[in-house]
C-alpha cells in the first residue's frame, strides 16, 4: 500500500509529468524544442546547485559521519560496471568494446535521477543528510574508468583505444561535470549557511522549476529515442530494467550498512541504480569511438531513466523501508 502511494506521489509529480509530455510531444511530432544554449544553461544550474546545497550542509559534519557512505558509494562505482560488463558479454551476448561502453553508463551516475529523488523525498517530507550530493560527486568517474579499462583489456584494438584512455581520464577530471559539483561542494563548504543564504533565492526555490524544465527536454530527447527499441534486442533491455532494480537493493543494502537514514538510503540506492547520460557518453565517444551509441544512448536514457523516474524510485524507498524495519 505504501509503495502503491509512493508511486502515485512520483507518477503525479509535475517532473515526471513534464518528462512524459516532452514524449507526447515527440510522438506526435510537435515543433517543440528547446535551444542548445539553454540545454546546457539548465544542465549548468542543476549541477552547480546540488554542489552548493551539498556543500553548504557539509558545514560542521565530520568525517566519521561521511566515511562510511562514502566508501559504499565509491565501492558499488567499482563493482557495478564489472559485473555489468561481464553480464553484457555474456547474457546480452555484446563484445567488449559495447560491453564497455554500456557498463560504464549504468556504472556511472544520472544527476537528474538523483535530483528526481531528492524532490520525491522532499514532497514526501522525509530528511535527507546534507552530504548526500558528495556521494554524486564522488560516483561519477570510477565507474567510467574501470569500465573503459576492461573494454581495452579484452580489445584487440588497444593501440588506438591507449591514447583514447589518456583523453578520457582528463575529460572526467575537467569535465564540466566533475568541475561544477565538486566546486560547487568546495564553495558551499567554504562559506557555510551564510554564504549560501546570499544566493538562496536563485539556487533554492527555483530549482524544482528548472528541473521539471530539464526533464521536459529529456522528455524529447527519449521520444526520438524510442524507435531504437527494436534494434536493441529484448536481452538488452531485460537488462536496462532488471540491473537498476538489482543495483537498487545492494545500494538500499550498503546505505543500511553506513548508517544512512530513510532519505539518505533512498538517494543511495537511486544513484546505484540510475545510469548516466551526460558525463558516460561523453566520455565513451573519446574513449571507445567504436562503440554503438544507438545501444548505449538507448539502454541508459529511453530505458532505464524513465524507469527509474516513473517507477524506480519509489520502488528504492520502499527498499529503503523495508530494510529500517526488517
Amino acid at each position: 500500500m505504501e509503495l502503491l502511494q509512493s508511486l502515485s506521489t512520483s507518477l503525479l509529480s509535475p517532473m515526471v509529468l513534464a518528462f512524459a509530455l516532452g514524449i507526447i510531444a515527440t510522438l506526435l511530432k510537435s515543433d517543440l524544442k528547446f535551444p542548445e544554449e539553454l540545454q546546457s544553461a539548465l544542465t549548468i544550474y542543476l549541477l552547480f546547485a546540488i554542489g552548493l546545497k551539498g556543500g553548504m550542509k557539509l558545514e560542521g559534519v565530520s568525517l566519521m559521519v561521511v566515511g562510511g557512505p562514502l566508501l559504499s558509494a565509491i565501492l558499488l562505482s567499482i563493482a557495478i560496471p564489472i559485473w555489468s560488463f561481464y553480464v553484457l558479454k555474456g547474457f546480452v551476448r555484446l563484445d567488449s568494446i559495447n560491453a564497455g561502453a554500456i557498463a560504464a553508463h549504468y556504472g556511472s551516475v544520472s544527476a537528474v535521477t538523483f535530483s528526481a529523488a531528492l524532490a520525491f523525498l522532499e514532497n514526501a517530507k522525509i530528511p535527507v543528510e546534507g552530504f548526500i550530493p558528495a556521494l554524486l560527486a564522488v560516483m561519477e568517474a570510477p565507474a567510467i574508468i574501470v569500465a573503459v579499462f576492461l573494454a581495452m583489456r579484452k580489445s584487440s584494438d588497444n593501440s588506438s583505444a591507449s591514447g583514447g584512455f589518456k583523453h578520457l581520464l582528463h575529460d572526467l577530471l575537467t569535465g564540466k561535470g566533475i568541475i561544477l559539483l565538486l566546486g560547487g561542494l568546495a564553495i558551499g563548504l567554504l562559506t557555510g549557511h551564510k554564504g549560501f543564504d546570499q544566493v538562496a533565492p536563485l539556487f533554492d526555490a527555483p530549482f524544482k522549476g528548472v528541473l521539471t524544465l530539464f526533464l521536459l527536454e529529456v522528455g524529447l530527447i527519449t521520444g526520438r529515442k524510442l524507435h531504437d527499441l527494436k534494434t536493441v534486442g529484448w536481452r538488452l533491455v531485460a537488462f536496462a530494467i532488471l540491473m537498476p532494480i538489482l543495483h537498487g537493493f545492494i545500494g538500499a543494502v550498503l546505505g543500511l550498512w553506513s548508517g544512512l537514514g530513510l532519505g539518505g538510503i533512498t538517494v543511495l540506492a537511486t544513484l546505484a541504480a540510475s545510469a548516466s547520460y551526460i558525463a558516460a557518453p561523453a566520455a565513451v565517444r573519446i574513449a571507445l569511438p567504436k562503440a554503438s551509441p544507438a545501444l548505449y544512448f538507448t539502454s541508459s536514457l529511453a530505458m532505464t531513466f524513465p524507469f527509474n523516474i516513473v517507477f524506480g524510485i519509489p520502488l528504492y524507498h520502499g527498499f529503503a523501508k523495508f530494510l529500517l524495519h526488517m
